[in-house]
């Protein structure tokens, strides 16, 4: 007879989103969408399935036969060869299926993380702003594991749990009706019991998804920035966060782990309950002389069997119950708002050189707010020339950083146009605008890897004449040079290897290696001292040549030179020119200029402490 299967104890997914789970069929539903690709290979694992359960059946009536045949005096042998095959052939298909089973079961995860990765990496930014990564991070891992289960094995031992369970109770049948309607009397009362506890089961692991993403969330923000928690002092406090998310997912995960057990019980008791019903009434009746000694312990057997194919049945039905909370979660990741135009067509050159002028860039009555928030941008309009440096200025929240964002649709404005080359880009695929524009971050992020992979990351085709340029521009060519590995050297996890002002020298370095039409520099060279800042100056200088720079400055004396300036306060253009021409006209540009001590001091007063160019 096959082994029965233990119903698997209850895991605790990710964390719940904010959104509440989908009520009814739905989530039954997408867990059955993601199981149809490989509904003709899990049918072969459930024929598998079904034929090893199919040896079990015919057992208790072989050894019927052999008792039969006991008791009359004549040859068993036959019988006991029939049985020994059922038994050893059981054993191979239970192998076969589990097999088949587990390499479908990779499949089907590999293909829910495949979707979600692909999904997760085009979400837009306002939905990237406002989730923890590490939620989504485990929607990736831990729900589709979940997923994985219930939509393969899960489903699998639901069915033949089932069917096996029919197949048993009409063989029963054919041995003794009325032993059948005592069994069948006292699963169906334990059956009404299991479907009160079994939808706890669900409630349960959902309680615990939002206790483990608050996990998830509070180590994020802890390794995220492990140096300012260190410098201080903030570990203690830290961990304290993540232990009560911990505990949260313990009690909850606990509560869960309660009602697996009691199924447990109660499936078992249900087994027991009917073997004493069984023996009790059938002993009765073999004494009577109304029922053979071989029928009675052919149903005992046929009593005893039930347990394998039941213990599957509720194993199936907990792991179901448990990737229906999870497909939830991973339904809502493929509904977030995500970007379907950032893929380039594959006969895109990566790394070309420009034949064409750099293009002019205008914004035009531009509005814009983030949600739940007042106006960040409030009419904005002003004309970039081609192959010319524009600087934007202003003080903290004036709407520079906003602009950046606009200028390469990270977000929509909500009324005007941005233009590039006069070409108006929410007509363009956000591939196509991304393409033309290189931007360097205020944080200068590096990716883990070597230097040269972040270098070549969006110039995948550049040459070796193109990398030197652009290490001997922004002053890597010497650091290059000291390292063993040189371009293959480690940065670590976020480039924690390399200086602040070498990570920022590096991601200007990546961006004039992609040769973009425009290039967008926020507060470039904050983190370089006074040698690296002139030489980057000048290759910002000499890149001005062949596109059409935008800054954003913290420092004034980096863009004194600069063809055109823009003062913003407040969302607006407060006043446009060059240096020489602001100093002049615009108070807040010369009391900025004033507190950096480029010109005379409007009156004794110091400069107040909001005066800085700081995002």
């Amino acid at each position: 007879m096959t082994t029965a299967h233990p119903m698997p104890p209850p895991q605790a997914p990710s964390p719940a989103s904010d959104e509440p789970p989908a009520p009814g069929i739905r989530p039954l539903r997408a867990l059955l969408q993601q199981a149809r690709p490989y509904r003709f290979v899990l049918l072969g694992s459930l024929l598998l399935a079904l034929a090893a359960s199919g040896c079990g059946l015919v057992q208790p009536l072989v050894a019927r036969s052999v008792l039969d045949a006991l008791a009359d005096d004549t040859v068993v042998t036959g019988s006991l060869i029939v049985l020994s095959v059922l038994v050893v052939a059981g054993a191979v298909l239970t192998g076969l299926q589990s097999w088949w089973q587990q390499r479908t079961s990779e499949q089907v995860v590999r293909s829910i993380r495949r979707d979600l990765v692909f999904r997760l990496i085009r979400l837009k930014i306002p939905e990237l702003d406002r989730r923890p990564p590490g939620d989504l991070v485990a929607r990736v891992t831990s729900d589709s594991a979940l997923v994985q289960n219930a939509a393969t094995q899960g489903l699998v031992m639901i069915t033949n749990g089932l069917l096996t369970v029919v197949g048993a109770i009409v063989l029963m049948g054919t041995v003794h009706l009325g032993l059948l309607g005592v069994t069948l009397a006292v699963l169906l009362g334990t059956g009404a019991l299991l479907g009160l506890i079994l939808p706890r089961i669900r409630e349960a692991v959902a309680r615990a998804q939002s206790s483990v993403g608050a996990i998830g969330a509070a180590l994020d923000r802890s390794l995220g920035a492990a140096r300012t928690v260190k410098a201080n002092g903030a570990e203690t406090r830290e961990t304290a966060r993540a232990e009560a998310a911990v505990q949260e997912a313990y009690q909850a995960g606990l509560t869960g782990a309660k009602y697996v057990a009691l199924v447990q019980v109660l499936s078992g008791v249900a087994i027991q309950a009917a073997f004493l019903a069984v023996l009790g009434v059938g002993g009765a009746l073999v004494a009577s002389g109304d029922l053979d000694a071989s029928q009675l312990i052919a149903f005992l057997l046929y009593v005893f069997y039930l347990a394998s194919p039941i213990a599957s049945l509720l194993g199936g039905l907990g792991m179901l119950q448990q990737g229906l909370g999870a497909i939830v979660r991973i339904e809502q990741v493929k509904h977030l708002p995500a970007e379907d135009d950032v893929d380039l067509p594959e006969r895109a050159a990566p790394h070309t050189a420009r034949s064409t002028p750099a293009p002019p860039v205008e914004f035009d009555g531009v509005h814009f707010a983030y949600p739940g928030r007042g106006p960040a941008l409030r009419g904005i309009s002003f004309t970039v020339p081609g192959a010319t440096r524009t600087a934007l200025v202003g003080l903290s929240g004036a709407g520079k950083t906003t602009m950046f964002a606009l200028l390469q649709r990270f977000y929509e404005p909500r009324a005007g146009a941005i233009r590039i080359g006069g070409q108006d880009i929410a007509l363009m695929s956000r591939a196509e605008v991304r393409q033309r524009i290189a931007y360097v971050e205020q944080e200068s992020p590096v990716m883990a890897g070597t230097l040269g992979d972040n270098l070549r990351y969006a110039a995948t085709g550049a040459g070796d004449e193109d990398i030197a340029e652009v290490l001997r521009l922004t002053r890597l060519d010497s650091l290059i040079a000291r390292l063993p590995d040189g371009l293959d050297t480690e940065v670590g996890n976020r480039g924690v290897t390399l200086s602040g002002g070498e990570r920022q020298r590096l991601a200007i370095a990546r961006a004039l290696l992609r040769r973009p039409e425009v290039l967008l520099l926020d507060e470039a060279t904050a983190q370089l001292d006074a040698s690296n800042e002139q030489a980057l100056r000048e290759a910002v200088d000499q890149a001005a040549r062949r596109c059409t720079v935008i800054l954003i400055a913290h420092r004034l004396s980096t863009v004194t030179d600069a063809e055109q300036i823009i003062v913003l306060e407040d969302g607006g253009i407060r006043a446009a020119g060059s240096h020489d021409d602001l100093v002049g006209a615009d108070t807040l540009y010369r009391e900025l200029a004033a507190s950096q001590m480029l010109v005379p001091a409007v009156d004794d007063r110091p400069p107040g402490p909001d005066a800085q160019l700081t995002l």
